[in-house]
């Protein structure tokens, strides 16, 4: 099962637990959280949650022992930043533009190509 690997790396796991914990907060706990966690951790998160999972498909259907290219993580952090900080605020009054979330979507598929991004380890 090389191409799930991935999905098992304990980084993956932590992201998915804190994305799932940000979610479950924001809709039902409504615990106070600093404005850097509320405003950025999800926006952190959400490029390496996409590509984990992007990578898993790509193993599973192209190659097993693969990782994805560098020019296809820039073609998500620029379609993502594009689509949520430029096209989307046009269109929509509860979506804000924000300089920071671009950068926070940056330094997440930076981490993801550091941390994730690797082939899977034999056995």
């Amino acid at each position: 099962m090389g191409w799930a690997t991935g999905l098992r790396h304990p980084l993956f796991g932590a992201a998915a637990l804190l994305y799932s914990g940000l979610y479950v907060n924001k809709h039902w706990l409504h615990w106070p959280l600093p404005p850097a966690v509320t405003s950025y951790l999800g926006d952190l998160l959400s490029l390496p949650l996409m590509l984990s999972l992007a990578l898993a498909a790509h193993r599973l259907l192209i190659d097993r022992t693969g990782a994805l290219p560098v020019a296809w993580l820039a073609g998500a952090w620029l379609l993502v930043a594009s689509w949520f900080e430029v096209l989307l605020p046009l269109w929509s009054d509860q979506a804000v533009a924000d300089p920071l979330d671009v950068l926070a979507y940056a330094l997440g598929t930076l981490g993801f190509h550091q941390w994730l991004n690797r082939p899977p380890t034999p056995g």
